[in-house]
């Protein structure tokens, strides 16, 4: 099998490259943006066509919420232009694509879990333009569409890194108590994507870690499995943006999606999102210690 994937750079990309070479499987090619620039129709073309592989894992993607309400047309050029571009070329060499999106296509005001045949209603810029990226995705056949949430992994920013450095100089932090969703670790997520790729059961899927927690739960627990002293005022959004004065794009209150689809197809579901913490809390140690070396 032969693998391309986009976004190497990023947290998701970074460990599925990890997960393929865990397995043994070597032969595959991760661009970085430089590399490659996705809304290059013709760049995209030549380095697909060339290469030939059997599956690609779409991760690159505009994911600055907040900063994509004021560069509207750079988000739409990279999340949906971008997309379109790697599906053409993945129906072209008859690749099968597996494109990552977000929870932020639904508009959290629904009481029960989203399932992934509910209606979509995103709210933001970022929301919609990966939504337009699924339609795109949906152009070729042999697709997944993988719907996941709340990301942390080793390589470059999260929520879990900024609570750590945080807890170094605050004693107390507000955080968002009224939006509810799965945190989800990408070396688990990367596991899941590999193991899907193999197969032929396309589609829509939610893909996070087990178990649901708001913001502020989250955050108290990275404290407490860091044994770190640091109290959480739970606030609610509205809240949260007057103590700051933060303009911030449309968060989704409920983001808790069903992961039924997986076990209807085989696949097993992630570990509960705390033992995944617990473990990434490790890796971070081990990338501290290889740092001091």
């Amino acid at each position: 099998m032969r693998y391309l994937i986009t976004g190497v750079t990023g947290q998701l990309g970074y460990d599925i490259v990890r997960e393929l070479e865990k397995r043994g499987q070597i032969d595959y090619l991760a661009p970085t943006s430089e590399q490659l620039d996705i809304t290059d129709y013709n760049k995209v073309t030549k380095i697909v066509t060339e290469y030939q592989p059997d599956v690609i894992f779409h991760c690159a993607a505009w994911t600055k919420v907040d900063k994509a309400e004021e560069e509207k047309e750079l988000c739409q050029k990279v999340n949906v232009l971008g997309t379109k571009n790697i599906t053409e070329a993945s129906i072209a060499v008859n690749a099968k694509i597996i494109y990552i999106s977000t929870d932020y296509v639904f508009n959290g005001q629904k009481k029960g879990i989203y399932y992934p045949d509910d209606d979509v209603n995103p709210q933001n810029i970022y929301g919609k333009t990966k939504y337009l990226g699924e339609e795109e995705t949906r152009r070729n056949p042999k697709h997944y569409i993988a719907r996941i949430s709340w990301v942390f992994g080793i390589n470059n920013h999260n929520f879990v890194k900024t609570m750590l450095k945080l807890a170094d100089t605050h004693s107390s932090l507000n955080v968002v108590d009224d939006q509810v969703g799965s945190p989800t670790y990408t070396v688990d997520l990367a596991k899941i994507l590999v193991d899907m790729a193999d197969t032929n059961k396309y589609g829509t899927y939610h893909i996070t870690n087990e178990g649901f927690c708001s913001w502020a739960e989250f955050a108290e627990y990275i404290f407490k499995s860091n044994h770190k002293n640091v109290k959480i005022n739970r606030v609610t959004t509205d809240e949260y943006l007057k103590l700051t004065g933060i303009k911030q794009a449309y968060r989704p209150k409920n983001s808790r999606m069903s992961k039924d689809k997986l076990i209807e197809n085989g696949f097993s579901l992630l570990p509960n999102w705390k033992d995944a913490l617990k473990r990434y809390n490790i890796e971070l140690e081990e990338q501290k210690m290889n740092k001091e070396k």
